[in-house]
Parts: structure tokens; C-alpha cells; sequence
């Protein structure tokens, strides 16, 4: 069987698919002045239900894991207030990392459908490491056999997109001394229109660290789809696609 890309479409749990759930509400600092949810925000609460459910798993914790590329198809936008269940579960595997896809549903009609590819990397060090035995026995049987890639799929930019100054703070940095994967959402969400309804697919991957002191760059193209990027010395570190109103979107 052909790895399929992954993060690259939406797929329901069967009937014996292990899942997990957890409850939030959509708080102030989630929104925009519009009071929908953010990008950065939904990514913050994808990479929360990813690290409770391999909590309740009873995941070794010598594993760390980093995202590849992650796909989120806003059928319907949470909005400030809205109480919300995120639903998550494994839909592919490779050799050092794992699809997970999470349905996000809202008490005021939210719906928000993502998938995810994780990275397995040895602690202490940050390279791959093929996916442990007991990972495996866990989320395997969800996955059907079905196997994925970690292959990027996303354009770069043309000679002539706009070019500006992207300034990294520390703020943003995590524990491997880059910038967060929900935090790098941010120079997506500012090529964003403002007050537009939230509905439609973004996509992001995920080159290269992001470091603190460098001379980081975002690259934005306005065209069907608005396109950005993070680049630093002509290297890619980040791309991005906000696709409004997708065909898949309700």
C-alpha cells in the first residue's frame, strides 16, 4: 500500500477506533475582535487534546513529538463563550510519525475538522526515531493499516510576493528553543481579513525551526488563496494557505 500525504484530507473514526475527548470553552484570548476563534488558538487546543490523550494512554515520556503539517477546515467558526468537545484519534502511521485528526464540535453549532502529522523524536536530542513498539499497540489498530507520509506539499513564493520584516519573540519559544507550532500560526492569522467569517481550510508545514535572533522574513501572496511564509537567508522555514469559503467547507 502507497504512503498517502499526510495531514492532506478528513477522515471519520470507525466504530472501533480508539478516541479521546476533552471539554474547553472558547476564552477571550482565543478570539479575534470578531469574537471567532483563531488559528494560532484552535492549533493551541489541537496540541493540548494531542498531549492529554498520550497522557491517558500512558505514553512513555521519554518521546517527544513535533509537527510536520497540520490541515484545519473551519466548517463553521467557535465563537467566544462557546463551550466545545475536541474528539481526537489516529488515522495513519510512517516510520517516525503518526496522523492524528480532531473534530472540534461547539454547544452554538462550531464545527472544525483538522488532521496532523506528529514527528516522534528522541528526547534530548530532536531527530526521528522510529515509532515505539507501544505506540504502535495502541494506536495502531485505528489506523487500518492505512500509512502516511511527512512529505510537504505547499508552493514556495514567486520572486515578486511582498516581503516584510517578521519579528520572533520569546514568548513564542517552547522547550526546543523555537517557536511553538500553535504560536507560529500568527503570520497566517495576520494576513488574515479582518471581520471575514471564518469558514474555509487552512493549511501549514513546517520546514524548519523558527529561532529567536535571526533575520526572519514573511513572504505574503493575495491571490484565490492567501499564501504566507517564514523564510530566513532565502530558506523556507514555514509555509502557509488560507483557502476561504472551500468547497468542503458547510
Amino acid at each position: 500500500m502507497s504512503a498517502k500525504t499526510g495531514a492532506s484530507e478528513l477522515i471519520e473514526p470507525t466504530p472501533s477506533t480508539r478516541s479521546f475527548q476533552i471539554e474547553r470553552v472558547v476564552r477571550l484570548s482565543d478570539v479575534d475582535p470578531s469574537g471567532q476563534l483563531r488559528l494560532d488558538a484552535t492549533a493551541r487546543m489541537l496540541q493540548d487534546v494531542a498531549s492529554d490523550d498520550a497522557t491517558d494512554a500512558g505514553l512513555d515520556g521519554a518521546w517527544e513529538w513535533i509537527v510536520r503539517r497540520t490541515l484545519i477546515e473551519v466548517r463553521h467558526p467557535a465563537m467566544l463563550d462557546e463551550a466545545v468537545e475536541l474528539s481526537t484519534y489516529c488515522t495513519g502511521m510512517g516510520r517516525s510519525w503518526a496522523e492524528r485528526t480532531t473534530r472540534i464540535r461547539g454547544d452554538a453549532g462550531a464545527d472544525i475538522f483538522s488532521s496532523s502529522v506528529w514527528v516522534q523524536v528522541a528526547n534530548g536530542t530532536g531527530r526521528p526515531t522510529p515509532l515505539s513498539d507501544q505506540f504502535v499497540d495502541i494506536y495502531g489498530p485505528a489506523c487500518g493499516g492505512r500509512k502516511v507520509s511527512a512529505r510537504l506539499v505547499l508552493p514556495g513564493p514567486t520572486a515578486t510576493a511582498e516581503r516584510s520584516k517578521w519579528t520572533v519573540r520569546r514568548a513564542d519559544l517552547d522547550p526546543f528553543n523555537h517557536v511553538n507550532n500553535a504560536a507560529n500560526w500568527a503570520f497566517l492569522e495576520e494576513s488574515m481579513v479582518p471581520g471575514a467569517k471564518r469558514v474555509g481550510r487552512a493549511e501549514m508545514e513546517f520546514a524548519a525551526p523558527v529561532m529567536h535572533g535571526g533575520s526572519v522574513q514573511m513572504v505574503l501572496e493575495l491571490r484565490d488563496a492567501t499564501a504566507a511564509w517564514l523564510i530566513e537567508d532565502s530558506r523556507i522555514l514555514s509555509s502557509a494557505r488560507w483557502t476561504p469559503d472551500c468547497v468542503n467547507a458547510v
